[in-house]
């Protein structure tokens, strides 16, 4: 009997939608897009309305080949390629590829049997503006980085460079960052404080000077910074004013995937790539022990905060019954989206609010786990009542000078139970107006003014959403190619440009200053807003870039010079040919270079740098230890979790194990704990991500659990 076959990108969501579709249904995975524009030419056909050639993805052919079989055995194909831009882009690409002629489109925010169900109940036909909109993009894209890269090749030999409409603002920002910092002159300053108390020693707070004589002060040497100290230890202390206010602080909303990349990276340490790859695991599915795989987050590419109705209830429901009613405001709370934001999705939420971090931890690896702890507490957080502060803003006289301190109390923590944020409690006594105080110590500290600081990836991504740049599903790979290019690298996680993207950058702003630039990408990123809604059409558009874009190409053909990337000269020599070593600045950083290239094509890490710490690392300490895997001898390495025993014969066997001590106490901590599926005893197990529990029943019994703390 024929069924009705539905395609989605990944072999994870056919499993996770097939769990609970059962066997109407038939299951297919494209493996992603299956078309493409051709690597080896420019594919688009300038002269006739930017025709594009599209050719089959060759890596796609036994996918292709599958699909084809199934499309023919099927009495309808439903596309359920992801909700956004992209998904309608390879959904129509699949249309065309496999020659199917009435495809039922679907979209679901989330991979849930409602979601599921009520988009096979409602399938539409493919949104031609949304395919028209990406497919605008593919060509812009096309179009910049097949006329910049060849010539900026042939204007610096070697070096094999790209450019694109997108990356290079990018890089722009970054160089221009650095040159902020190159040209920043710091300024000296001091800070004067003092701590005082109206008695008790245990009573004593801080306060700051910042006025003389009611003028705003700024004290410049170390001179005055003694002589205001000096005048005010001599000074009676008097309160000269003291208000109390009270201060409501909103949770901040859910997560959208700039938001998500943010906090990622801020405090988990993850990068932008590996966060959407791990959310991405997180939305397709994980298996979940006798339920099998589970979509446990709601689509991870989104610039919209909204929530569903009937989330915000089971989140306020969750709150409830965890930390009581105080802690649910009155009605549930909605969030605006920024201007420019399509809100053809949700926020970034638990498909199932009531599934706690702690209840689906057993079924992920460490990173998931962080992961999914961050988007949980997020969301639940975002329905939560305020956080209610009394702040006490005590001035205080001393002659001629004022100080002012700031006490800080929690009354009542709200949405910080679950998402805590960086504010400290500073107590500051009961005082009235005229109450004398004493001083307990008295301190001038030198600073200077700071430059900007470089990007991190989060202030990166920060930087691109605020300037338009990008969409949501650009950001991860836009960081990406900038670094595999070699023209930015990251130091201590900041971006730092290498000599090669200062090169590039500057030679593109001055032959292509209406480009690469923030406004004109902005601009593009609208314009393709007003093509998916219907209000502009795609070939104009491209018609109206395309013109002036060709003339200053061949401008900058015949006026750009040459380029090169000068090395800095050291008084390091070269220990093979003596000749003397070059500074130079590649993808992961800087690095010496001996001057005699080619002849001598000598390396060695950079003073100081990261890559000089990892040669002069310590060798392995050897051990009586023998590997049960090959025999070889094993020996104690560190590593990010600390030292751990690892064969010797590393890469052929990659086997490792805690050292025996660590063996011993993981042991103990496994000690009565049984299997929650079958009842069986539990035992250590080694994964990629460190020590769990794992059931004595395997492989008939696959229960997992994290070790207790």
């Amino acid at each position: 009997m024929p069924k009705s076959l539905i395609i989605v990108e990944s072999p994870a969501k056919t499993r996770t939608i097939g769990r609970f579709l059962g066997d109407k249904y038939h299951l297919a995975a494209s493996m992603g897009h299956v078309r493409d524009l051709p690597k080896s030419k420019l594919g688009v056909d300038v002269e006739h309305d930017f025709k594009p050639e599209y050719v089959n993805l060759r890596d796609r052919a036994p996918a292709l080949k599958k699909l084809r079989e199934a499309v023919a055995k099927a009495d309808e194909v439903y596309l359920a390629t992801d909700p956004d831009r992209e998904g309608e882009a390879i959904a129509w690409h699949l249309a065309e590829a496999l020659k199917v002629k009435a495809p039922k489109r679907i979209e679901f925010n989330e991979i849930t049997r409602s979601a599921v169900t009520h988009a096979l109940d409602h399938p539409r036909t493919i949104d031609p503006n949304r395919v028209d909109a990406q497919q605008a993009r593919r060509i812009l894209d096309r179009l910049v980085g097949y006329s910049l890269s060849p010539l900026l090749q042939r204007k610096m030999g070697k070096w094999r460079l790209s450019a694109g409409r997108v990356q290079s603002v990018a890089v722009r920002l970054i160089c221009e960052r650095e040159r902020e910092i190159q040209a920043f002159v710091p300024e000296e300053f001091w800070d004067v404080t003092a701590d005082v108390t109206p008695g008790r020693i245990e009573d004593a707070f801080r306060v700051k000077l910042v006025e003389k004589d009611g003028k705003k002060l700024k004290i410049a040497d170390h001179a005055e910074a003694q002589q205001a100290a000096a005048e005010i230890w001599e000074s009676a202390l008097r309160v000269a004013h003291v208000k109390e206010s009270k201060q409501a602080r909103r949770p901040p909303p859910p997560f959208i995937t700039s938001t998500l990349q943010q906090d990622a990276a801020n405090r988990l340490g993850l990068s932008a790539r590996q966060t959407m790859r791990i959310a991405q695991q997180l939305y397709e599915g994980i298996e979940s022990g006798d339920e099998g795989p589970v979509g446990l987050i709601t689509y991870m590419r989104t610039d919209s905060p909204r929530v569903a109705p009937e989330a915000q209830t089971a989140a306020r429901k969750v709150i409830a019954a965890q930390f009581g009613e105080d802690y649910l405001p009155k009605s549930p709370r909605r969030y605006a989206s920024r201007r420019g934001a399509q809100e053809a999705h949700e926020a970034i939420r638990p498909t199932y609010p009531e599934r706690t971090p702690d209840q689906v931890a057993p079924f992920l690896d460490d990173r998931q786990r962080r992961l999914y702890e961050l988007i949980w507490n997020r969301f639940i957080s975002s329905q939560m009542a305020d956080l209610r502060l009394l702040i006490n803003a005590v001035d205080v006289s001393a002659g001629a000078y004022l100080l002012r301190g700031r006490g800080v109390k929690v009354l009542f923590p709200g949405f910080t139970r679950v998402y805590p944020t960086r504010d400290v409690e500073v107590t500051v006594p009961d005082l009235t107006e005229g109450q004398w105080l004493d001083a307990v110590s008295l301190t001038a500290l030198q600073r200077f003014t700071e430059p900007p600081p470089r990007y991190s990836e989060a202030s990166l991504v920060r930087a691109l959403e605020a300037n338009g740049i990008g969409r949501p599903s650009t950001y991860a790979p836009i960081i990406g190619t900038i670094q595999d290019r070699g023209y930015v690298y990251l130091e201590e996680k900041r971006f730092r440009p290498t000599d090669l993207g200062f090169v590039v950058t500057d030679q593109l702003v001055a032959h292509f200053p209406d480009i690469i630039n923030v406004e004109f990408t902005a601009d593009m990123e609208s314009q393709l807003d007003r093509i998916e809604e219907g209000k502009a059409d795609w070939v104009g558009t491209l018609r109206t870039f395309y013109g002036p874009f060709s003339q200053s190409v061949e401008q900058a053909d015949e006026k750009m010079e040459k380029m090169t990337v000068k090395p800095q000269e050291t008084d390091e020599v070269c220990e093979e040919c003596g000749k003397p070593m070059l500074l130079r600045v590649g993808r992961r950083g800087p690095f010496l270079a001996c001057s005699g290239y080619p002849d001598c094509k000598h390396t060695r890490p950079a003073p100081g740098s990261k890559e000089e710490e990892r040669a002069n690392k310590p060798p392995p300490e050897p051990t009586d230890q023998v590997c049960e895997k090959c025999g070889s001898p094993m020996v104690i390495r560190t590593g990010r979790r600390g030292r751990f025993l690892a064969c010797s014969a590393f890469p052929k066997c990659k086997n490792t194990r805690p050292l025996p001590e660590e063996e011993a106490r993981l042991t103990k901590l496994a000690e009565g704990q049984t299997c929650d599926l079958c009842g069986k005893p539990m035992a250590v197990r080694q994964g990629r991500f460190g020590p769990f529990l794992g059931c004595t029943g395997y492989p008939d019994c696959k229960g997992l659990k994290r070790l207790p703390k």
